[in-house]
This record gives structure tokens, sequence and C-alpha cells, in this order.
């Protein structure tokens, strides 16, 4: 099978640098800075095993490529906020022999959240969610860094929205000669709420800093964690426990030093968009995830409605990720939780006349 990675960033980078890597051909898909660095330098990627250059063929579209080829695999690696414009471009894509990409090929959502395969199985007829579990870094334009060892990721993968077939194990085989575990699973949007709970800590990174090691920080997460959980709970919506997960990933998957780097990430995927000046955030599908379910279940959700519009603003106004200090965020959380408190309490019956 032909791999073509739509969003060659962080994640698809890393992906398509392993898979190239491992054997597999290749295709990346990029725009601006990202496809003039990629095609007059190829992709760089830094692994704990060594740094490796791909000079792979990198497109803007799916015109450069002509018709697509009955085994290709669409990897859908953008943030969840351009997929639509990514989704509309590839679907109607010719295939060799007739049809369409969006009849024909199956598409694998590589991304945060789940609202992405929701969107791709408006058009696409065979879809596989992905929980991706891949700690990365977008460095440079040409550039990205996966810091993880001895396995630089682990991809719960899936028919979306529930089932297995063959092309997800075969996706999965490629992807575990590929320096990934890739357990495939009939109940993949299981893993991929639990990952969306870990990632509602993406907000109060970006805007506030460093969370691990900072208290404060800390307490405000499991905060909105406890919110996320109360609304998953209420929608009816399962998720893989903490125990779950951690048994899942044991030691399979630990941060390293890299040459140049330091074995601490600088942050996660907004505080990359963040830092990277992109204007855009995917917190409406992280914390405004939560926010939905909250409002069309009637759980109030004060602290991620905060957070994903704090994570909005700083986006839209280029704000330096981790400006807002911790004690600020978290008097404004906790002014949230009060005003969402009296908004939803009952009124109380006026006394009547002489009690």
């Amino acid at each position: 099978m032909r791999y073509i990675i739509i969003g060659a960033g962080a994640v698809g980078g890393t992906l398509g640098g392993r898979l190239a890597g491992a054997g597999h051909e290749v295709v990346l898909v990029a725009r601006g800075t990202q496809y003039a660095a990629l095609t007059e330098r190829g992709l760089q990627l830094r692994v704990p095993d060594g740094e490796f250059t791909y000079r792979l063929p990198t497109v803007d579209g799916p015109g450069a490529l002509g018709e697509l080829r009955p085994d290709d695999v669409l990897v859908l690696a953008v943030k969840t906020q351009d997929s639509e414009d990514a989704l509309a471009t590839w679907g109607p894509a010719p295939v060799s022999g007739g049809g369409t990409a969006a009849e024909r090929l199956p598409l694998v959502c590589a991304q945060n959240g789940v609202e992405s395969q929701r969107l791709a199985l408006r058009r696409f007829r065979r879809v596989y969610g992905v929980c991706v579990w891949l700690p990365s870094t977008f460095v440079e334009p040409g550039v990205v860094s996966a810091a993880g060892s001895p396995l630089t990721g682990i991809l719960h993968l899936g028919r979306y929205p529930h089932g297995t077939d063959e092309t997800a194990r075969l996706i999965a085989a490629d992807l575990e000669k590929a320096h990934f575990e890739a357990p495939v699973t009939p109940d993949v949007t299981r893993w991929q709420y639990a990952k969306l709970l870990g990632n509602l800590v993406n907000a109060i990174e970006a805007v506030a800093g460093v969370v691990l090691g900072n208290d404060e920080a800390l307490a405000l997460y499991a905060r909105v964690r406890a919110e996320g959980e109360r609304v998953l709970s209420a929608a009816g919506i399962p998720h893989a426990t903490e125990e779950e997960q951690r048994t899942a990933r044991g030691d399979k998957v630990e941060l390293v030093a890299l040459a140049g780097e330091n074995a601490v990430r600088g942050g996660g995927s907004s505080w990359q968009s963040l830092t990277r000046g992109t204007g855009t955030i995917e917190a409406d599908y992280l914390n405004g995830e939560i926010t939905l379910l909250g409002r069309l279940h009637n759980v109030p959700t004060p602290l991620n409605t905060l957070l994903q519009n704090l994570a909005n603003t700083f986006a839209r106004e280029r704000k330096p990720a981790g400006s807002l200090p911790v004690s600020d965020l978290v008097r404004l959380a906790d002014e949230a939780e009060t005003t969402s408190q009296s908004l939803t309490q009952p009124a109380q019956a006026p006394h009547a006349a002489g009690e």
C-alpha cells in the first residue's frame, strides 16, 4: 500500500518518515513553508536512533498525483480545524479504474479529538479512527522530532464508528514494522475519548505554560478533567480507564534526549500552534467537545468553556504561549465556576406578605 500523508507536520511527518524508513511508499502533502522545505531539502526526522533525511514525493494537493491508486491509504494528519478543507479537496480525487477517493479508498484519521472522523464519514465510505499517542514536535519547516523510545508511539486503530477489518490489520502490520505499536480494536472511540480527557490539559499548557511539576496547574487540570468525566458519563460515552492506559503504555514510549534538544518537550500540539503563530488552535475540538456534550446533556462546563475561549483568543490575537500566569488562570476558573453555579441554582420563591 502507498501512504499519502495529508498534513506532514509533527504527527504526519513522523508517521511518514517512520513508514518510509521501514520501506513503505509514502507521499507527503503540505503547504506553504513546509511544502517548500520538504521539496527542497526533504523531510528531516530526529528520533532516538538517529537523524534521517527522507526525500519523498511531496505535493500540495491531489492534482499533482493524477489518478490515485486503488491501493492508496489516505492518512489525515492535519489539525481538526483544517479537516473540512482537506476532506473536500481529497474526497473527489479520481482513482484509477473508476470512482473517487471518497468512494473507494480508506481514510485514516490520525488526529486528536473525535470530530474529524465524524466529518469524514459524511464524505468517505471507509473511515478509520486512530487514538494517537505519539509525542512529536514540529521543530522548523522540514524538520520534526519524536523522542519516544523504544517505540515511537502507540496507535490504537479501528473502523469508525466501530469494528475492524483486513485493511485495519494490514495498516497496523505496516505501522508495527515502523517503530509503532498499533493494536487493532473494534471500539477505537473508547480509547479516543480517554485521550480526549488527557488532551483537556492542552489549553492550560498553551495559555499558562508548563503543567508538570506545577501544583496549581495540576490541581486545575484535575478539576477540568473531572468536569469532562461528568459530561461523558451523562452522555453515556465509555472511555478507557487511566489504569487501562497505563497498562497499555507501560514503559514502551519513554522520552529521551535528542541531539540538540531537551528530553522534556517544550509543549504539546496546542502549545506548538501558539508558538508557531498559526492563528488557529484545536481547542474547539478538545475542550470544545466537552462544552458541546455538556450543552447537549445539560451539564455545566464552565472550566472547559473558559479554556476553549482563552485558547481561541490567544491564537486569534497571536499571544505568546504560556503568557498567562497560572494564578490568574486559576482565579478566572474560580470565577467561572461561581458564575455558573449562580446561574444554575433554582430561583427562591418570594415570601408572602407578613411572613
